[in-house]
């Protein structure tokens, strides 16, 4: 049986643009794999590997105009968003450089001996290892940031883990051009091509989790999908860790004083990051405590006006764009649902977004209403309007697991007085990242960054974005009574690498 074509398609029309690869076979998955695992030692030099980087983000800029063409032919998302993710992509590229040559990400950590202490401490040395070989699985909505090139490979290399990433149906010639740049970039250091490996098609997937070899994953997208796979991971002979961001509501929660203060502003701001990038971004606002009342009333007409002048727009792909408009007519038809800017079908290829209303005390129980408590993915965003602190406060004690969580507040209560505290108080156990006067949308790559959060938004405690990333592709390992000639470089008195350590409990930099 031949194997299955792989095809590109244009979002904007639904028609196929070319044939870009097959399904990989199992045999296939497991070549990638085994040359993947093969490429270890070439990584094992820190400093080659964030000279790899580096010049991977330089190749990757120098091939911007086909990339950039060539995603947004698949995607629809357009040159400015796409040179804008590249851009980011690049940067997270050299950070991670960065990060590989301080070193800290390797945590050393040597006690000497005491025999005072109790019970006797022995000479002991800690730093952490990579993993091994890590299995990427692409996002469709940020095909640079979180794909072939994204913080998944990215972090993985830095950590010295060769990566076989599947790539996202969405835009898979944009797949094969990446990770060619990657390549390219890879054997300017010697690294051999198998340190960046890619696989096409569903079942394709399912055999990477399985393979023997691969030591970790790392997954962005849907909470089917990615629960089957972390169901995979798990029920291994040997489990291996599972990262995987499945999906998130968001929640944001406007006080009172906060709508009657600036309450025009507010809606204009959340209509802007509800449609932004068509409602595809894994932090838009889904879910909205809105007061009930005259000036809630006021923050609903500006964000009627702002959604109402909002063009329809293209979604990633037919599936999305059906699965989308299902999802708002079984929403809009529950009792008391309403729909002040009808969303859903804007053309034969787009979708027009809106948002629907629905008393908070629908949603302070479980009951018929559970659904608005789910993601839709596209430009939609559900208002629940709360009579009174309670209400809100009930309805975000039902809530999952959210990447973001938000709270707009008026001056006073920003500067303490009122219930501030109280609501990041409660939005804190809800979330890994907890906005106050802002808006989700937006994903600094910064050292201080988090992008996870408890479960369903992701399947561990770490991050996908930022600095510490790393950590999810490196184990602890530690030496006792090591002679000093055995040990690694990295755990020798001398400090020969120069790495930062802590050293009988002082920090040296």
């Amino acid at each position: 049986m031949a194997a299955a074509p792989v095809w590109s398609v244009d979002p904007r029309t639904g028609k196929q643009r070319e044939q870009v690869a097959v399904e990989a076979t199992a045999q296939e998955v497991d070549e990638a794999v085994r040359a993947a695992h093969a490429a270890r030692g070439s990584l094992a030099d820190r400093t080659v590997r964030a000279a790899f980087l580096r010049t991977a983000a330089d190749l990757l800029e120098a091939a911007k105009e086909q990339l950039v063409e060539a995603a947004d032919a698949e995607t629809a998302l357009g040159p400015v968003r796409l040179t804008g993710e590249l851009a980011r992509t690049c940067y997270q590229l050299r950070a991670f450089g960065g990060i590989v040559d301080e070193g800290a990400f390797l945590d050393v950590v040597i006690n000497h001996p005491d025999d005072t202490a109790a019970p006797p401490i022995p000479d002991l040395r800690r730093y952490k290892v990579p993993l091994g070989v890590v299995a990427v699985y692409s996002a469709s909505n940020f095909p640079f940031a979180f794909s072939v090139a994204g913080g998944d490979t990215a972090s993985a290399l830095a950590a010295g883990c060769p990566v076989v990433v599947k790539a996202h149906p969405d835009h898979p010639a944009l797949s094969e051009l990446v990770a060619a740049v990657l390549r390219r970039a890879a054997a300017r250091h010697d690294i051999p091509a198998g340190v960046v490996g890619l696989v096409h098609g569903f079942e394709a997937g399912v055999e990477l989790v399985k393979h023997p070899l691969i030591a970790a994953a790392g997954f962005t997208g849907s909470v089917r999908g990615g629960r089957a796979l972390f169901d995979a991971a798990a029920a291994r002979p040997v489990p291996i860790p599972f990262h995987g961001e499945l999906g998130s509501l968001n929640p944001v929660v406007i006080t009172e004083a906060a709508a009657a203060e600036r309450g025009e502003a507010i809606g204009a701001g959340l209509a802007g990051s509800m449609t932004l990038g068509v409602g595809q971004f894994c932090v838009k606002p889904g879910l909205v405590l809105a007061p009930a009342g005259a000036a809630g009333d006021r923050l609903l007409k500006s964000l009627t006006d702002a959604v109402s002048d909002t063009d329809a727009g293209v979604l990633l792909d037919h599936r999305m764009r059906d699965n989308f408009i299902a999802g708002v007519a079984e929403r809009a038809e529950l009792p008391d649902v309403e729909s002040p800017v009808t969303p859903g079908a804007g053309g034969e290829h787009t979708v027009s977004p809106g948002f629907l209303t629905v008393p908070a005390h629908k949603l302070a129980t479980e009951g018929e209403h559970d659904l608005l408590l789910e993601e839709c993915f596209g430009p939609l965003t559900v208002v629940a309007r709360y009579e009174d602190e309670s209400e809100a406060s009930a309805v975000l004690s039902r809530l999952p697991g959210n990447l973001t969580a938000t709270v707009q507040l008026s001056t006073e209560e920003a500067a303490g007085e009122g219930r501030g505290a109280e609501i990041l108080a409660e939005l804190t156990p809800l979330a890994g990242r907890v906005l106050v006067n802002g808006w989700p949308t937006g994903v600094a790559v910064a050292p201080a960054q988090h992008h996870g959060g408890p479960y369903p938004a992701t399947t561990s405690t770490s991050t996908s974005v930022g600095g510490t990333a790393i950590e999810r592709w490196l184990r602890p390992v530690a030496y006792q009574n090591t002679p000093e000639a055995l040990l690694p470089p990295e755990l020798r008195d001398d400090n020969p690498l120069g790495l930062p350590r802590r050293y009988d409990g002082r920090l040296e930099r």
